[in-house]
C-alpha cells in the first residue's frame, strides 16, 4: 500500500531560516510542498522518509534565499494492482460503491465489479447483493459506514495542472463546465466480485 519513492528537487530556503539546521529547513519545505498532494503517475505523497544527498547551495543575484538540489525518499500511497484493502463505504450511486480508507476517498467499485446479482435500491440509495440460497434470495445491503474488503483492479491518474485557454473564443460557459467536471487527480478502481470480498459482516457473521 505504501512505497518509498526516490525524488529530486531544488529547495528554496529564505534567509530568515538560515539560523536553523539546513536539513530541518529542507525537510519542512519538502513536506509543505508535497504532503497530501498527488504526483502524476507516482501516487499520494504522505511524508518525507529521509534525505539521501544534499548538493551545493547557491544564492542567486536579486534573491537572498539559498537554492539547494536535494535527493530524498518520500513515503507514497500507491497500492499495487490486485492488492486487497479494507475501507468504509462512503456513499453509493448509479456509478457504483464509493469507498474511503480514511486519508484517501477516491475509490470506486463499479456495478459490474460487485457481487452478482446486484441491484441499486433507489429509495435507500444503496447497492444490494441478492444472495441466492436454497431458501430463496436474501437482500444484503451495502450500507454507508460498513467496512468493506476489496481488490484493487485499476488506477487512473488525471493531469490536473493548469492549462491556458484553448482559443481566444473560449466562452465563460465552457469554463464553467470545466470547473463542474473537475476530476480527482488519482482514482482507484476496486472489485468485490469473488468469495471473501465485500462487507466484512457478510463473512464473519454466521
Amino acid at each position: 500500500m505504501f512505497v518509498l519513492v526516490e525524488m529530486t528537487d531544488t529547495v528554496r530556503i529564505p534567509p530568515w531560516q538560515f539560523e536553523r539546521k539546513l536539513n530541518e529547513s529542507i525537510a519542512e519545505e519538502l513536506n509543505k510542498k508535497l504532503a497530501n498532494k498527488v504526483v502524476y503517475n507516482v501516487g499520494l505523497c504522505i511524508c518525507l522518509y529521509d534525505i539521501t544527498k544534499l548538493e551545493d547551495s547557491y544564492i542567486f543575484p536579486g534573491d537572498g534565499a539559498s537554492h539547494t538540489k536535494v535527493h530524498f525518499r518520500y513515503v507514497v500511497f500507491h497500492p499495487f494492482l490486485d492488492e486487497i484493502l479494507i475501507g468504509q463505504i462512503k456513499s453509493c450511486s448509479q456509478d457504483g460503491v464509493h469507498v474511503s480508507i480514511g486519508f484517501f476517498d477516491d475509490i470506486v467499485i463499479p456495478p459490474e465489479s460487485l457481487q452478482q446479482p446486484a441491484k441499486f435500491d433507489e429509495a435507500e440509495q444503496v447497492w444490494v447483493w441478492e444472495y441466492e440460497t436454497e431458501e430463496g434470495a436474501h437482500d444484503l445491503y451495502m450500507d454507508i459506514g460498513e467496512e468493506i474488503r476489496f481488490r484493487v483492479v485499476d488506477e487512473t491518474f488525471v493531469d490536473t495542472s493548469p492549462t491556458g485557454p484553448s482559443s481566444a473564443e473560449a466562452s465563460t460557459s465552457s469554463a464553467t463546465e470545466e470547473v463542474q467536471k473537475k476530476e480527482a487527480p488519482y482514482t482507484l478502481v476496486g472489485s468485490i466480485s469473488e468469495p471473501g470480498l465485500g462487507l466484512l459482516s457478510w463473512w464473519t457473521n454466521s
